[in-house]
């Protein structure tokens, strides 16, 4: 019998993994940034939504405070999710680090393909996503969704004082700059390895494909999406009601 019958069979399935234990303090006093409503609904549901709309994407896993895994359980049954996708709640950690690295822990031997995707950006378009997917599967080790910069970009000495003005020291060159969004996707082992090696130290890294980038492995950009900006400020509420409420108009519901 040949090696290759031998051989167990390769990691095939692609889940996502979504840390949502962030009290996200910017927008302000109240629940969790991810159980904030949006459009009447928690901006993790959408999130969850966003991820499962991809085809690709079999295992939505959530890692949730601490405290906090009953209360999202139970959240995630009282909405409507795609039944051809499976869902998990796990509990996190203190840092965003620890949780990612919980929600990876807890993934199926036969999950090759893993995202990363933040709570915080619910309407990723799932021409994004399966993008991301499908440069993983096509043998990039990491891969991010990012867009070009608008605005100059400059790099100054940061203040002691905060309103103080600050020194520039350097203005970097646009054209080579990019903005980096979620989903994320990686090799499971990649990953795996980028948390086993690189330290947690303070909040933790809050970017794994940076992690995967001090390993020395190239990580790669695919084209992102304005709409799969963060909500981090009240501002960005307002903008995400609006961005729903145009999908709603051009979706006829």
């Amino acid at each position: 019998m040949s090696d290759e019958m031998n051989s167990p069979p390769q990691p095939t399935r692609t889940a996502a993994v979504i840390p949502a234990a962030g009290r996200g303090v910017r927008l302000g006093p109240g629940a969790p940034k991810a159980l904030r409503a949006l459009n009447g609904t928690p901006m993790l549901i959408h999130a969850v939504r966003a991820m499962a709309a991809s085809r690709a994407v079999s295992l939505v896993v959530v890692v949730a405070p601490p405290d906090g895994a009953a209360e999202v359980k139970t959240l995630l049954s009282d909405h409507s999710l795609p039944d051809r996708t499976d869902f998990l709640v796990v509990p996190g950690g203190d840092t965003r680090q620890e949780s990612v690295r919980a929600g990876v822990d807890a993934l199926p031997p036969d999950v090759g393909t893993v995202l990363v995707h933040d709570a915080a950006r619910p309407l990723v378009p799932v021409d994004t996503v399966d993008t991301v997917i499908e440069t993983v599967r096509a043998g990039a080790p990491a891969v991010v969704p990012a867009l070009p910069l608008a605005d100059t970009v400059k790099e100054v000495e940061p203040a002691t004082e905060r309103g103080a003005p600050e020194r520039v020291v350097a203005t970097p060159e646009r054209a080579r700059l990019r903005a980096v969004q979620t989903p994320q996707g990686f090799d499971r082992e990649v990953l795996v390895r980028a948390h086993e090696t690189v330290e947690a130290s303070g909040e933790g890294a809050t970017d794994d494909a940076g992690m995967v980038e001090q390993l020395g492995l190239p990580v790669v950009v695919v084209p992102g999406h304005e709409e799969a900006f963060k909500v981090t400020r009240p501002l960005d509420l307002v903008l995400a009601e609006a961005v729903l409420a145009r999908r709603r108009a051009n979706d006829g519901f």
